[in-house]
């Protein structure tokens, strides 16, 4: 997504100030620069999830501004899921997590039941 809101006065050069156009012409003028739902969907689908590798960095900068408001990520073990922990500033207890470790637990069960038995649902006509 190289282009953006703000990069429409280089995409349309002679387009009118914004504040001249009618509210129809702003919407049309914002659609242009806009991508199409398409495009944004198939790059979405061509691309592969991120390893957790490329996470670390990115969850470590979040955990950094988070921190002072008491919310931390993190990426468990089995399955990479990403968890939210809101935690006590002062204590450091726990106050919730998201998912909850019973959910976490039942979604490690689930692969597992998967993986041992090629899938937990058998679809025949």
């Amino acid at each position: 997504m190289s282009s953006s809101i703000a990069d429409i006065s280089q995409t349309a050069p002679n387009a009118a100030p914004v504040n001249q156009l009618n509210p129809r012409e702003r919407v049309e003028a914002l659609l242009e620069v806009l991508p199409t739902a398409g495009s944004a969907l198939a790059q979405a689908e061509s691309n592969q999830a991120p390893g957790r590798s490329e996470l670390e960095e990115p969850l470590q900068r979040v955990n950094e501004v988070m921190n002072d408001y008491g919310v931390q990520f993190e990426l468990s073990d089995p399955g990479e899921r990403l968890i939210t922990r809101v935690v006590d500033q002062e204590s450091g207890d726990l106050i919730r997590q998201i998912p909850p470790e019973e959910v976490l637990r039942l979604a490690e069960r689930i692969d597992e039941i998967q993986a041992a038995r090629g899938g937990l649902l058998s679809l025949e006509a």
